[in-house]
């Protein structure tokens, strides 16, 4: 190799997978990311809230809206929705939101999995050997990355990475009771070695992860097999594959109509339908027929003697630093804030955070929200999470986060200095 990481492409952007996942695991030596130490943040303050599920259902509204809409054939029977959500604010002083099951292992999961998030960001932007290698990127490289991925930078493409292995996570927290670990500890090393973090990144399909997630929900069940490891259940395979190919086949037809009868170029059509693409834009509207994709960090390269994956590299250090954290953490329920009262809205309630809003779609939907309320957005910060709006009560403050969450985003309105998490350890 010259000493540009270097792809054969023509100019401007071009969609290819199979390039895509090279570029990202040449990067990605000289192997899984080590870093700094992790902040132990010992005692952590969280407030919860008990989900209100409709009536007869065991899903909320915002959940059995998203099932009936985006998950087809899948049922609620299914589903698996958590019992509580809960907010935080983490070491780097960043409120954030999770959700847990007051049955299986509570909030300790969610705050453990965003410290070991955070300890890997951390490690992404200490190596200085990524940032050498990233600097040698030649055009046709970044076309394809930006061609084929969500996000296009390769330092943000890693951030994303570990935070979608940290919802896996998570997430799966969720039916904990389905399988033999107890602690979490156990738990995060059963996943990693029944396999789980690969099925997600092989098998689910990108926005399928993210929203259930942020509606607190999981469309699979899990077995136990003779060797004490786990599998998703026969059930789960099968509708994880017929959603899969559901929502590319709506993505082929969008993309059909759009370019043949509309007449439109493929990037006016992706820049038109856009919200209607979602984040399958280009990970699905471009794919060629009959292609099945998986995650990019999933697909395997040869090492010397061994296969792997960027992937492996990344579940390793997440699940020894989750596993770490974890041992040295005390979630402690606090009263959470009253937000709904009836009097002027104060100055400092126009600012408030939006923990998973990850990407500029993001950013449009939160912001289109907003604006059908009649309310003023001053500012929405991707980096910081951070939303600026006029609200006209504390009331309609409150009305605006139950919309949002109503779209699957988990609004924050604690300021970082009103829940501190304990000093780390």
């Amino acid at each position: 190799m010259s000493t540009e990481i270097s792809a054969s492409t023509e100019a401007g952007t071009r969609y290819d997978r199979r390039a895509a996942a090279r570029i990202l695991a040449e990067l990605a030596r000289p192997g899984s990311p080590a870093g700094s130490p992790p902040r132990r943040p010992g005692r952590v303050e969280y407030t919860a809230t008990e989900l209100r599920t409709e009536p007869g259902r065991h899903l909320t509204v915002s959940q059995q809206l998203y099932l009936e809409r985006f998950m087809r054939p899948c049922h609620a029977d299914e589903v698996t929705s958590a019992t509580h959500r809960m907010t935080w604010v983490d070491s780097a002083g960043i409120p954030n939101t999770g959700f847990y099951r007051a049955d299986a292992l509570g909030p300790l999961v969610p705050i453990a999995t965003r410290e070991a998030v955070l300890a890997l960001w951390r490690s992404i932007d200490e190596d200085h050997g990524l940032a050498a290698r990233i600097s040698r990127l030649d055009p046709a490289a970044h076309a394809v990355l930006a061609g084929t991925t969500t996000d296009h930078e390769p330092v943000d493409i890693f951030r994303v990475g570990v935070e979608s292995a940290g919802r896996a996570l998570a997430q799966h927290a969720l039916i904990a009771r389905q399988t033999p670990y107890r602690t979490a500890g156990e738990f995060a090393g059963g996943l990693h070695d029944s396999g789980i973090f690969t099925a997600v990144a092989t098998r689910w399909f990108w926005e399928l992860q993210a929203s259930t997630y942020r509606r607190g929900m999981i469309p699979v069940s899990l077995r136990t097999v003779p060797d004490g490891t786990v599998r998703y259940a026969s059930q789960s395979i099968a509708t994880l594959r017929a959603m899969k190919d559901a929502t590319i086949a709506e993505a082929h037809e969008v993309m059909a109509r759009a370019t043949g009868v509309e007449g439109l170029t493929v990037s006016e059509a992706i820049a038109r339908y856009h919200d209607d693409l979602d984040l399958i834009s280009r990970q699905y509207a471009l794919l060629p027929a009959g292609e099945h994709p998986i995650c990019l960090a999933a697909v395997t390269r040869r090492e010397g003697s061994a296969n792997t994956t960027v992937l492996s590299g990344v579940v390793d250090r997440l699940v020894e630093l989750f596993t770490d954290i974890a041992g040295h953490c005390e979630p402690v329920a606090v009263t959470p804030r009253d937000e709904a009262g009836s009097g002027p809205a104060d100055r400092s309630d126009r600012i408030f955070y939006v923990p998973d809003m990850t990407c500029k779609h993001c950013v449009r939907t939160i912001g289109g929200v907003l604006e059908s309320m009649n309310i003023r957005v001053e500012d929405i910060d991707l980096d910081s999470k951070r939303v600026v709006a006029e609200f006209r009560s504390p009331r309609n403050r409150a009305r605006a986060f139950e919309a949002l969450r109503d779209g699957g985003y988990n609004p924050v309105g604690e300021r970082p200095e009103a829940i501190r998490p304990g000093s780390p350890g």
